[in-house]
Parts: C-alpha cells; sequence; structure tokens
C-alpha cells in the first residue's frame, strides 16, 4: 500500500511524513530508505486517534516552506491520479482555501458530511461513534488538502479542546471539517469514481480495491 501511495503522489509533494506503530517503526523505516524517496518518520507511542497522529507532523511542516500539506490514510490507495490532480489545481487556484478535499456519494457510509443552506460543512457523522447515518451519504475519502496556517495554526487550536469520541475513545480528525468551516473557506468537490473512497482494513475490502485497480489499470492500457 505504501508503494502504491508513493507512486500516486510522487509528482505532488516534495516530502513525506509517514506517522506509524511503535510495533512497527523498525520495519518501515527500513522500507523506506529502500525506495529513495525522501521520507521523514513520527511514531505515535499511543492510540489516540487521527487528529494526535496528524499533529506528530507538526514541528516538521514548521520547519519547511510547505504552502499546501496533503494529508492522506495509509489504506486509501484507490484515490484516482485524477481526483489528486483535481485537488492540488483547486489548491492552486483557491489559496485562500483554508482546507479542499474530495468526497463521494456512498450507500451504507462510514462517515457522513452534513451541509446546511449555503453547502457549508456543518456537522460530521460517525458510524462507530454510534450515529445515526443516513442510508446514502457523503464520505470523505481520507484525503485532504491544508492551507500551512490551518495546519499550523487552526489545528492545534481546534485540538486544544478536542474531546475523545465517546464510544472509541480516541480524538478524530474529521470534527476538525466543521469547526474550520464556521470559521473560513473549505471548498469540496466529487471524486471521480466512489470505489475511491474505501479504505484497505478487511479482507472483502482487499478484493473490492484489488478489482477495482486492476480494472481501472485495463481501461488505461
Amino acid at each position: 500500500m505504501l508503494d502504491w501511495l508513493l507512486d500516486l503522489y510522487r509528482d505532488v509533494v516534495d516530502r513525506i511524513v509517514v506517522v506509524v506503530h511503535p510495533s512497527w517503526a523498525d520495519q518501515i523505516r527500513a522500507y523506506g530508505g529502500s525506495t529513495g524517496a525522501r521520507i521523514e518518520y513520527e511514531v505515535q507511542q499511543a492510540p489516540t486517534g487521527m487528529l494526535d497522529a496528524i499533529l506528530l507532523a507538526r514541528e516538521i511542516v514548521a520547519a519547511s516552506d510547505a504552502t499546501r500539506i496533503l494529508i492522506t490514510w495509509c489504506d486509501q490507495v484507490a484515490i484516482h491520479p485524477q481526483t489528486v490532480a483535481r485537488l492540488t489545481g483547486l489548491c492552486d487556484t483557491h489559496p485562500s482555501a483554508a482546507l479542499v478535499m474530495p468526497t463521494a456519494q456512498r450507500s451504507d457510509p462510514y462517515i457522513h458530511l452534513e451541509h446546511d443552506g449555503e453547502g457549508r460543512v456543518v456537522r460530521v457523522l460517525h458510524r462507530r461513534e454510534g450515529d445515526h447515518l443516513p442510508p446514502v451519504g457523503e464520505s470523505d475519502m481520507g484525503l485532504f488538502g491544508l492551507s500551512r496556517d490551518a495546519f499550523l495554526n487552526a489545528l492545534p487550536e481546534f485540538a486544544a479542546t478536542a474531546a475523545p469520541g465517546k464510544a472509541t475513545g480516541e480524538r478524530n480528525f474529521l470534527p476538525f471539517i466543521p469547526w474550520l468551516a464556521a470559521k473560513r473557506e473549505v471548498l469540496t468537490f466529487p471524486c471521480v469514481d466512489a470505489t475511491e473512497a474505501v479504505g484497505v482494513n478487511t479482507p472483502a475490502e482487499l478484493q473490492l480495491v484489488e478489482r477495482y485497480l486492476a480494472a481501472r489499470h485495463a481501461a488505461d492500457a
């Protein structure tokens, strides 16, 4: 999966930070050293959630000259290159946007973004936190483009008061979206194919993504 992500983002990022579990840190460092990619590592010692994992990269970002920070979950290997291209394009054409992110319409969603009448994201529902989700919902895709200011300033401000989820006990990144949308510009756009939103967490999801990527490769051949 990491090989796939390196290929997918190779031409759109300058530096890579991988956040790893301590039990896999040595193996991931060894893997990264064999790729020739410019990878840095942060170890999340306790599984306190994706919000805390992302914040581990703050010092590295602060020491860089990055103007836009892409965040992705490492299991999101089905993201289409055209979706990445549109994300980076919107980041370039909307420099004032604090966050740009693709979304997907999915049946039986795991996540659902609620919008107000003006299209602003006002709430994120999570199945694993026990929220009631609609039969068809708008899901994130584990891919986000944050401005430098949003990453270095807004995200820590949000994190200072963010509470753990009631069911999981983890501090999730996704509630940051409506919090940020209430203060700054957040852009969402549709992905190419809803299957892009499938993360690889089970054997069934692995088979689904493998079939999707194989069909996409055959269509491009």
